[in-house]
């Protein structure tokens, strides 16, 4: 498969700079170095949806509330400081701005020596995966709190292989921040023990098919989201398989297919639903929530296609 004409014009015309960076860099295979990419990076935070978030940002370098006991970076969601951070990372909004250095250093501040996200006794792994994440793209990979995260990452590893947001002895789909936050580090930067983890979380993810747990299957799994915060769906596991090398795993042939059945006929791929995608799921947030929207769900999106693309060009299917 071939990325049509009239779709690669789409992602580079009109697109806001995150989506034009990544195609350059992740589908067209151009340096950094090269004046397109970096003309494309320049403009991240100046104009279009990190532009956007980065306005609501208060002079304290947070997002949504003021406070000082570590709560207010987490609610609401998905609106305040951890959210808005997770979202920036994705758009590779660059770590040295100074905006993003006052937000992390906020973070830093905060749930230092908490354990909130630094692989303490008041830690998860959806909250831990996804700190260092971002800490990883926004250049942090040598802060100290990282490298003692990830170890706890490798530590919360279940037996089964997976991970688990709650007490379990076994682990869910639904627990992938930690293979998402390994994706995200160098490989010269993982140990022999992140590897094994790799390995071993990989095997549970292949092993299920990427979709299958529990009685029957389970409706949000099987559309595409963005932003994607701790929820899982079969882009987000396509996504970091491919990105840590799997992307030729026989077991990846029926999740590649699915991926590829929901292209458009124009070549494009739909953004499902926003998070929380409750539909036909059966229960309700029980918290206010504040839906991060960049785009309109049931309708082609850009982001959506270009992460779909990747991963099809990781897997040798472009």
């Amino acid at each position: 498969m071939a990325i049509a004409p009239s779709v690669r014009r789409w992602l580079l015309t009109g697109a806001d700079p995150s989506v034009v960076y990544r195609v350059r860099r992740e589908l067209l295979g151009q340096r950094d170095s090269d004046p397109k990419v970096r003309a494309a990076r320049r403009k991240i935070g100046r104009s279009g949806w990190a532009a956007s978030i980065l306005a609501q940002q208060m002079p304290g370098g947070g997002w949504a509330t003021r406070g000082t006991s570590g709560r207010e970076l987490y609610w609401p969601k998905y609106f305040a400081t951890n959210w808005q951070l997770i979202v920036l990372a994705e758009l590779g909004m660059p770590g040295a701005d100074p905006r993003v250095r006052r937000a992390l250093d906020l973070v830093r501040k905060r749930w230092g020596g908490r354990g909130n996200a630094f692989g303490g006794s008041g830690s998860e792994t959806c909250i831990t995966g996804n700190w260092v994440r971002y800490m990883v793209r926004f250049g942090r990979a040598d802060d100290p709190y990282v490298a003692s995260a990830i170890d706890w990452l490798v530590d919360q590893q279940k037996d089964d292989g997976g991970w688990h947001c709650f007490p379990s002895r076994t682990g869910t789909l639904d627990a992938w921040e930690a293979m998402n936050a390994f994706a995200a580090l160098p490989p010269e930067r993982r140990t022999a023990r992140v590897r094994a983890a790799i390995g071993r979380g990989a095997e549970f993810f292949l092993d299920r098919g990427l979709l299958r747990e529990g009685p029957g299957a389970y409706p949000p799994w099987a559309r595409l989201h963005f932003p994607a915060y701790y929820y899982y769906d079969l882009l987000v596991g396509l996504d970091f398989l491919t990105a840590l090398g799997y992307g030729d795993d026989r077991r990846l042939r029926a999740p590649l297919d699915r991926l590829e059945a929901m292209r458009r006929p124009d070549g494009r791929w739909n953004l499902d639903a926003h998070h929380p995608d409750v539909d036909g799921v059966g229960y309700q947030p029980r918290a206010p929530f504040y839906p991060a929207v960049l785009e309109l769900a049931g309708r082609p999106s850009r982001w959506i296609t270009t992460s779909a693309l990747v991963v099809l060009r990781r897997a040798g299917r472009l």
